[in-house]
């Protein structure tokens, strides 16, 4: 059935290519942006101030929020750090709000909102799903807090789904981009030790999984948007390497990351081996279901 969505963070890594599958499934997107509108699909909303006409969601089926600063766009400071929160607090709570003061008959029927899986900190070799608590660090107190912004909503009705994603693969953003350039050259090897655990999906199954909780009304709260099949760090260096048949041979010490990267370089080597409970019980059909094949289409489609 054709929907009307409302999404928020379109302009993003992820956000163009949701709008790009669900145009195509034949949804109808009005996209929310923080400038005056220039096109018949744009909104102006201000999620800092909390400003969004509630009849813009009233006419929503269905509310999407992608919305966040990437924490891998830049050298984490304190101000940083602040605006990663600010930017998804924010435009959580704000849309949220908005939901939850319409009459019952004008609120969406799902509200999808992102979250990550550095909800669950630091796992090391132990396996985690929906039902694991939350972990320690910064990230993880970011998705605590994140998350608990969408309860307004949940509270009055509407089903929430909160997307714990992984990690996203294409050669044109993610985790994968600020990679390849490194492999290509023969200058890059794993991370640390390497043998911290992975979450990734890629970008087909990503879009897919978003497209199935729009659909299924009867999954809500956390789920897990990942492949089913974790890697180590150092596994998925051996096979980027393989597949750009490029070495691998230089690791990079977790110092040098430190840097480098600051605070984010405590991120980059917690481990995370996070499984699809939610996605696999659902019976959601991955297209990539091992880190080959996933590789090879973030490389080539």
């Amino acid at each position: 059935m054709s929907m009307r969505i409302l999404m928020a963070g379109v302009s993003g890594f992820l956000g163009t290519r949701l709008v790009d599958r669900l145009t195509s499934d034949g949804h109808q997107v009005v996209r929310l942006v923080r400038r005056p509108p220039r096109t018949p699909d744009e909104r102006q909303w201000k999620p800092s101030a909390a400003e969004l006409d509630p009849a813009v969601v009233a006419d929503a089926d269905a509310v999407v929020n992608l919305a966040g600063a990437g924490v891998g766009d830049k050298r984490w400071n304190d101000e940083y750090r602040k605006l990663i929160r600010s930017s998804r607090v924010d435009s959580t709570t704000t849309l949220a709000i908005t939901i939850a003061g319409l009459p019952a008959e004008d609120r969406p029927a799902v509200f999808l909102n992102s979250s990550a899986v550095g909800w669950y900190g630091n796992t090391g070799d132990r396996v985690v799903e929906e039902d694991s608590p939350a972990g320690e660090g910064f990230l993880a107190d970011v998705c605590r807090v994140w998350e608990a912004a969408t309860r307004p909503a949940e509270d009055a009705g509407v089903r929430v789904v909160r997307l714990r994603t992984g990690l996203p693969l294409h050669r044109a953003g993610g985790m994968l981009k600020p990679q390849l350039l490194p492999f290509k050259l023969g200058v890059a090897g794993r991370l640390g030790s390497g043998r911290q655990w992975l979450p990734w999906i890629s970008m087909r199954d990503w879009l897919d999984a978003a497209a199935f909780l729009l659909d299924r009304d009867d999954l809500a709260g956390p789920v897990n948007v990942v492949g089913p099949n974790p890697v180590t760090n150092a596994e998925f260096t051996k096979e980027l390497a393989r597949q750009l048949h490029r070495p691998a041979i230089i690791p990079i010490p977790a110092l040098a990351l430190k840097i480098t990267l600051g605070g984010f370089a405590h991120e980059a080597l917690t481990s995370a081996r996070v499984l699809p409970g939610v996605l696999s019980r659902a019976g959601l059909t991955y297209h990539h279901p091992d880190l080959p094949t996933a590789l090879h289409a973030a490389l080539t489609e």
